[in-house]
């Protein structure tokens, strides 16, 4: 398998960027509207936060493109495998005590939902 980079949807990729910075701000100012503990002070969060949601929009741009999937349907399923691979890393830091619970729950559920979504916006684009 190699990737065709004539058919990467380079607009998908930026949408997607956009997509998961979105997401992200709904679902992290829904859920953490009080938190004020371990913030990381200043614009570098949210540097970093935008530089990570294009290149994993670029990711499963390329995933996708290699795994063939051409429909909203493959794609989506496959952004969920791809959620449900994270997840698992999330449980086994939480079973060693890496990361609380709450905190667990709080990512897995994010990680699922916004790889689902970019999987089914770049299948759809494909």
């Amino acid at each position: 398998m190699s990737i065709d980079w004539n058919n990467i949807n380079y607009v998908a990729i930026i949408i997607g960027g956009f997509l998961y910075m979105i997401y992200g701000t709904i679902y992290y100012s829904i859920l953490l509207s009080n938190k004020k503990e371990h913030q990381i002070n200043g614009p570098l969060k949210y540097i970093y936060s935008v530089i990570i949601a294009f290149i994993s929009s670029f990711l499963i741009a390329i995933l996708i493109n290699v795994a063939g999937a051409d429909t909203l349907l493959q794609g989506a399923l496959f952004g969920f495998i791809i959620g449900v691979i994270i997840k698992m890393v999330y449980v086994k830091n939480a079973l060693f005590g890496l990361i609380s619970k709450k905190s667990t729950l709080i990512a897995i559920c994010d990680h699922l939902i916004i790889f689902t979504l970019l999987g089914a916006l770049h299948g759809w684009l494909a």
